[in-house]
């Protein structure tokens, strides 16, 4: 008489699944230790990368004062600091053109799409996370100073020894645009900083769905239709 041996046991169970590209990308943070603030950044920076097409994606670490601890403490700026992530990118699209700057554009006949997309801050957040206005200009003025990344216009100039080439009138209308932008930004004529402030759906059994807002420092000049 012989006995056989059971077969292995085939339940699905038995072996854990693989990890997600997520899960992965956060446990192998560059922003260790892993903090639930790191680890939402890392998220976003995974949603900008894949779902939207974000490209030259970088992480800033943003030193931020904590809130007064009670009403009569006036000196903000001697508070202890806290720490905050912002991630900056370029996306494949412009994000937001100021009435002001979208006239000046339409009047020399610029699209959009003539312009490349400006390097954009994006503030990390997940749901039911306490901001105050106080909490969020000191973000705005804790924003690194980053290269834009822009390059709508070749050089002027050819390689040594060649004859620089004729600029067509839309190349010059766009140096005409990028040469009065960067005096709109000095006297913020066409408003100040702007970045999207992103909120992580973690509450209540969320399913890490991201959206993005538009914030800008100070008043907005409202459109007209």
């Amino acid at each position: 008489m012989t006995s056989e041996t059971s077969p292995p046991s085939s339940n699905p169970l038995a072996t854990p699944p693989e990890p997600s590209a997520l899960t992965t990308l956060i446990s192998s943070a560059a922003i260790a230790p892993t903090t639930p603030l790191s680890a939402a950044t890392l998220q976003v920076l995974h949603n900008l990368q894949h779902q939207h097409l974000w490209t030259s994606l970088q992480i800033h670490r943003l030193s931020l004062p904590e809130a007064p601890s009670s009403s009569s403490d006036v000196l903000y700026a001697s508070s202890t600091a806290t720490t905050a992530f912002v991630i900056s990118g370029v996306p494949p699209n412009r994000i937001y053109t100021h009435p002001d700057e979208q006239l000046f554009m339409l009047e020399r006949g610029l699209r959009d799409n003539d312009i490349d997309p400006e390097r954009t801050f994006v503030l990390p957040t997940v749901e039911g996370q306490s901001w105050s206005l106080r909490k969020m200009a000191a973000a705005f003025d804790s924003l690194p100073q980053v290269d834009e990344g822009l390059a709508s216009l070749a050089p002027e100039g050819g390689s040594e020894g060649e004859e620089s080439q004729p600029r067509d009138e839309k190349e010059v209308r766009i140096a005409e645009y990028l040469e009065y932008r960067k005096s709109a930004r000095m006297t913020n004529e066409w408003g100040g900083k702007r970045l999207l402030l992103s909120m992580v759906d973690r509450n209540m059994g969320g399913d890490g769905t991201v959206v993005y807002y538009v914030v800008q420092e100070g008043a907005v000049k409202p459109r007209q239709n």
